[in-house]
């Protein structure tokens, strides 16, 4: 079971890093935000802004890896409560199937997929104006508390791998696997110029994007596979 989670966690990052053009259209307002309420002076060198959009980042992935960790508890109890046997296995199979799915949508071939974002639309609406009140920003510590908000904006990539998480067994796994996917997020949404511009143009590759997607799919069939297994070693010896 630690190759698969390994696994999972080599995914979800892959996911992050890959999902360039969805982050920067999610999150590249905001950031513009943040940027244009700081001071004129930090604006004009781009060095004095990194602590913001660092500490803003940090925040973000603060409230992925914390609702992982939410989702990996949920996940244990719904472990007993589905069947103390067999539960583990079939939201293990689920999380597998949304890792699937998740490499048919970055591959261009499962739009439909985002619809998940309409989801979290209710909560969001309560959490923004929270967010909204930490603008201008004023110090890195702020600019933590506004990601920290911010890192809850609806987005369907995020709950997806949120489902996974919750296959993940524990608080401990969940918040690991949403941490790893933040991680993969970074460059998209912190870097600038030359390197973001880099990732972009790898990203809009049509066999990239269908070699990233077809991955994902593997490393889900692997995952499912190595769950069935498991399952098997442990029927038997029982």
């Amino acid at each position: 079971m630690e190759l698969s989670f390994s696994n999972q966690l080599l995914s979800l990052f892959v996911v992050g890093l890959f999902s360039t053009l969805h982050c920067l259209g999610m999150c590249g307002g905001i950031i513009g935000a943040l940027s244009f309420s700081l001071p004129e002076a930090i604006r004009r060198q781009r060095w004095r802004m990194l602590p913001y959009i660092a500490a803003y980042n940090f925040g973000r992935i603060g409230s992925y890896t914390l609702a992982g960790a939410v989702a990996g508890g949920l996940g244990q109890e719904l472990f007993q409560f589905i069947s103390p046997q067999y539960g583990h296995f079939i939201l293990q199979a689920i999380g597998s199937a949304v890792m699937a799915g998740i490499g048919l949508y970055l591959a261009g071939w499962f739009p439909g997929f985002a619809r998940l974002e309409h989801l979290g639309r209710p909560l969001w609406k309560k959490i923004e104006p929270h967010a909204q009140k930490l603008l201008p920003v004023r110090s890195p510590l702020q600019a933590f508390f506004f990601g920290l908000l911010w890192g809850w904006l609806p987005c369907g990539l995020v709950y997806s791998t949120l489902i996974l998480a919750t296959s993940a067994g524990n608080a401990l796994h969940g918040a690991g696997l949403m941490l790893a996917f933040g991680l993969g997020t970074l460059p998209a949404v912190m870097a600038a110029g030359i390197v973001t511009g880099w990732i972009i143009r790898i990203s809009r590759l049509p066999w990239v994007k269908a070699s990233v997607g077809l991955t994902l799919v593997v490393l889900a069939i692997a995952s499912f596979y190595l769950t069935i297994q498991h399952s098997a070693n442990t029927a038997h010896i029982h």
